[in-house]
């Protein structure tokens, strides 16, 4: 099978969508420092562009969960990969995350950190596919909503290949 892929959202809407996020975050967040959680893999494109806009002070951790392997649907079963080096007592935390999609991964991870006791929780995301939810989580700040398509770039990857794709692409699979 042969990869395609297909723009989605091109490199300037994502850009513009990203300023407006961190503008509404540094308003929100007005006078506090905001620890950002970068959850890896995928967010890690989005988390830098997203903390070089945010005007309030920022900290910044990083974890790592994993539901997908090589495959192009969560397998449902979340696994904590890399943890997070620092507390979260009393800070005002902000997960961001690259794609919510059944919303299992999120669920668990939200559970996982609201027990370390932070002042507050948020969710940011670029990516958000509500039609897919099988968990409701509540997303606090969301740069696009998509459809149930597989998507590609700004960190997004299939099999480990196109997380450098400075745009949002679909893929699609073709017979060689």
């Amino acid at each position: 099978m042969k990869e395609q892929i297909h723009i989605m959202l091109s490199e300037e809407k994502v850009n513009a969508r990203i300023a407006e996020l961190a503008k509404q975050i540094s308003q929100d967040y007005a006078g506090r420092t905001v620890h950002l959680v970068c959850i890896l893999k995928g967010s890690v494109f989005f988390t830098c562009e997203l903390a070089k806009r945010i005007t309030v002070p920022v900290t910044m951790d990083f974890m790592s969960v994993s539901s997908y392997g090589d495959d192009t649907k969560s397998s449902g079963v979340v696994r904590l990969v890399k943890d997070l080096d620092e507390p979260l007592q009393d800070k005002d935390v902000l997960v961001i995350e690259d794609i919510i999609d059944s919303g299992r991964t999120l669920s668990y991870l939200l559970e996982n950190l609201s027990n370390r006791k932070p002042a507050s929780l948020r969710l940011c995301t670029l990516l958000d596919k509500p039609e897919r939810r099988v968990k409701e989580v509540k997303v606090d700040y969301t740069g696009f909503e998509i459809p149930d398509e597989f998507v590609v770039g700004y960190g997004l990857d299939y099999a480990q290949k196109y997380r450098n794709l400075p745009y949002i692409g679909v893929v699609t699979f073709e017979e060689e």
